[in-house]
């Protein structure tokens, strides 16, 4: 399996999902979505654990920088959209263990998944708001305990990683971050519409319904630049 180190973070290259799906099903180890800003603002701590996991091209930044090292196969894949990849390609062959958002938006979810996978097992289930170490201690041992195969966070980064290491120390699955990714799912958050998804503007839209983040948009002309000049 082709990987580079983009500013020392370790990038996969995969041509399809049905790719990333079977690696990771064998490798059994955190799948992280690498786009521009992780790669810039990695830290010593980031950067390891994401190198000893799976970072996959889930923004566009990403997949220029993997196409400019010569994976001109590779392919952009949020997401937002590859654990309901993974839950339909695994829904009738392994156990689900979700964690993340707000009590009702976890519940909608579930509930979702439930009527959209009619066979789909989900061991258990909790929010996101995992305060105290007490709380964090007895999620894990109920991870170490249910022994599901496949564990979606959705919290944020870098939380949500440092949390799902925690968890792969006590028991080995299949791990992936997802941010925001339930909101979506049950439409309390919308996604960029159709067209800009395709060509890769999502970021452009958010810019648009929110002028405000434009100075956190300054991270994708540093990446360009630096891309650009091969300094990453």
């Amino acid at each position: 399996m082709n990987k580079v180190l983009l500013n020392g973070v370790s990038t996969y290259s995969f041509a399809s999902r049905r790719e990333l799906i079977d690696f990771v099903s064998k490798e059994k180890k955190i799948l992280v979505a690498i786009n521009a800003k992780k790669i810039l603002h990695a830290t010593d701590q980031t950067r390891g654990l994401i190198n000893k996991n799976i970072g996959y091209s889930d923004g566009i930044g990403a997949v220029w920088a993997l196409k400019k090292k010569g994976f001109s196969d590779t392919l952009k894949i949020p997401g937002c959209e590859l654990w309901l990849d993974i839950v339909s390609a695994l829904s009738e062959k392994k156990t689900f263990y979700l964690v993340g958002s707000k009590q009702q938006v976890i519940e909608e979810t579930v509930n979702k998944l439930q009527s959209e996978f009619p066979k789909i097992k989900i061991v258990n289930y909790r929010n996101g708001y995992v305060n105290t170490e007490e709380e964090k201690r007895a999620l894990i041992a109920d991870i170490k305990d249910k022994k599901p195969d496949v564990i979606f966070v959705a919290m944020g980064s870098p939380k949500q990683e440092l949390l799902m290491q925690e968890m792969q120390e006590v028991h080995p699955a299949i791990y992936q971050g997802l941010g925001g990714s339930f909101d979506v799912y049950t439409g309390h958050v919308l996604r960029a519409p159709a067209w800009w998804v395709k060509n890769d503007l999502e970021w452009a839209y958010r810019l648009v319904k929110q002028p405000k983040r434009v100075l956190r948009q300054y991270v994708y002309l540093e990446f360009f630049i630096r891309l650009t000049f091969n300094r990453l």
